[in-house]
């Protein structure tokens, strides 16, 4: 089980790189200009063949090079091969800030943070002080639950979706929020979050005393080249879901060049780059890019005008998920937190997740492969494993907070993953099909900047509440349609039996998000005795479904 959400692989070069949609011609890009650039940053090679174009490929190519920040390239190539080789500690304490500053001493990677004791290295359990919990706290969680819903209700919070991957492994090629994993309903994934963004609005106004439609959670959903256009028109398709329209902003996941091992760009075709997604850290990019081309207008920047302060940031694959959750949002807010996350408790040592952890004076994501098999079995006093915060995808921000994150971006490195790439001979321009690994694609994680805030809030849910991801083919042992069918009608079983109601074991009842967020206003269902599958929309359904 990964929880790293999931990218397409294979986006071609007419989309995003790093920043600028290729849609200009060839006349209008200074060609000179790009050369010099290109030779000045070593890169001069994408030029081979150029002058053997035709000239629609010269203008694609052109297009794709205008963007393309090759010196950020150089730069991502530089730090991600230092971090990948042999660490050498600092001899003295180095500040946040000045880790921060070009040319800083600390690179953030897999296991690198800007500690101001770098001396340990070494994972080390979160402190009890630095996680906060649901479970077993209904008085927090109330608490928690009434500040966010403030925030809520004062138009202060937005929700950010990550939606660029395909279902692949399920045996789809849509957007993975498209998949129907066979509800009563029939409802996708896309269907069930609006459904609750939806009610979290209602439920807000009523909390506030504010009139119908005045609370806005404005939802902006990362796309990727091969899923924007289908993600579009399937929202359009349903009518936004009845959420308005105008709260719903588009916005696309960037690409990296693929590199040789010498971190030079390689031709996928003698007329463009090869590249790959850049992870879904690339989201922090992407927040900065204009959201069409033409606009200055990017998610960062409709952020501050809308003065939004608080974004919830999750994968599109948990069929549980609570969007915007205001539990979440209000466990930050109290505690004052720039950046957080949810987390389950893992249980099982061997369990192939990634756990959030202290490293040096940081918090840091430490994957399963990075923990020794000590330090994964370590228990505490009370039976529970030290190394039990999995992380789950699921994230706030401050504003604030994504605003700096570009200055943090010159000292993160960026993951390598080897891989055989598809590239062209430079002096013959035939096709290679390598057999074995002959360059590199660079990945950002959305969980790479945690070492760079000290105000880091880590919020326990409960997992068979919060989380039930959809990873793998139909029939698979774990994360697949059927489990997260499963964990979503026994979630919403318990929810009808704690109000009250009596539904055998047999009976499968879907409560839609338009009845009930999270469990809550369920008081009429008490002394029903549900006998008939179906979906609960209202109280009328109980004539059907109930003796």
């Amino acid at each position: 089980m990964s929880p790293n959400g999931e990218f397409p692989n294979g986006v071609n070069g007419s989309h995003v790189v790093n920043g600028t949609n290729g849609t200009s011609g060839h006349n209008h890009i200074d060609e000179q200009r790009l050369r010099d650039e290109y030779a000045a940053a070593g890169q001069s090679h994408v030029f081979t063949f150029f002058d053997t174009l035709s000239p629609s490929d010269k203008a694609a190519l052109l297009t794709q090079l205008a963007g393309i920040d090759v010196h950020r390239v150089n730069r991502i190539y530089t730090n991600a091969v230092a971090a990948d080789g042999p660490i050498t500690p600092p001899t003295h304490s180095i500040p946040l800030d000045e880790s921060l500053a070009p040319g800083g001493a600390n690179l953030i990677g897999r296991s690198r943070t800007p500690s101001p004791t770098p001396e340990s290295s070494e994972p080390e359990p979160l402190p009890e002080a630095a996680c906060a919990s649901v479970v077993g706290n209904p008085a927090d969680e109330k608490k928690w639950r009434d500040i966010g819903l403030q925030a809520i209700a004062d138009n202060e919070v937005a929700v950010l979706l990550m939606a660029g991957g395909q279902g692949t492994r399920l045996g789809s090629t849509s957007p993975k929020g498209m998949y129907d994993i066979a509800l009563p309903s029939g409802k996708t994934l896309f269907e069930l979050q609006a459904g609750r963004i939806k009610k979290l609005e209602e439920l807000a106004e009523e909390k506030a005393g504010k009139p119908k439609g005045s609370v806005k959670v404005r939802w902006y959903v990362m796309t990727s080249g091969p899923t924007r256009t289908e993600t579009e028109r399937y929202f359009e398709e349903k009518g936004f879901f009845g959420l308005d329209k105008d709260d719903v902003i588009f916005f696309e996941q960037g690409v990296l060049p693929a590199l040789s091992n010498e971190g030079k760009l390689l031709l996928s075709t003698p007329s463009s780059v090869s590249v790959a997604p850049d992870g879904n850290g690339g989201l922090y990019a992407a927040l900065r890019r204009p959201l069409h081309p033409g606009t200055t207008t990017s998610v960062l920047s409709d952020l501050r005008d809308r003065k939004i302060q608080y974004i919830h940031a999750y994968c599109v694959d948990n069929c549980l998920v609570r969007v915007a959750d205001p539990v979440f949002v209000g466990c930050c807010i109290a505690r004052h937190a720039a950046a957080g996350a949810k987390v389950v408790r893992k249980t099982i040592p061997t369990e192939s997740v990634g756990v959030l952890a202290k490293k040096g004076e940081a918090y840091a994501v430490v994957e399963y492969s990075e923990l020794s098999k000590e330090k994964a079995e370590l228990r505490t006093s009370d039976g529970q494993l030290a190394f039990r915060a999995a992380n789950i995808a699921n994230h706030f921000y401050t504003t604030e907070f994504l605003e700096s994150v570009e200055a943090m971006e010159k000292k993160m490195a960026f993951h390598i993953a080897r891989k055989k790439i598809p590239t062209v001979d430079l002096k013959t321009g035939e096709a290679i099909k390598p057999s074995e690994p002959n360059g590199m694609k660079l990945e950002l994680f959305v969980f790479d900047v945690f070492p760079f805030t000290k105000s880091l809030c880590v919020l326990e849910v409960d997992r068979k509440d919060e989380f039930s991801p959809l990873k793998n083919a139909p029939g698979s042992k774990a994360d697949c349609p059927e489990t997260s069918r499963r964990d979503l009608l026994a979630q919403q079983k318990r929810w009808l039996i704690d109000a009250g109601a009596e539904v055998p074991e047999d009976v499968e009842v879907e409560v839609l998000p338009s009845v009930s967020y999270a469990g809550e206003g369920l008081e009429w269902v008490r002394g029903a005795r549900f006998t008939r599958s179906g979906v609960l929309s209202g109280k009328e359904d109980l004539k059907v479904l109930a003796a």
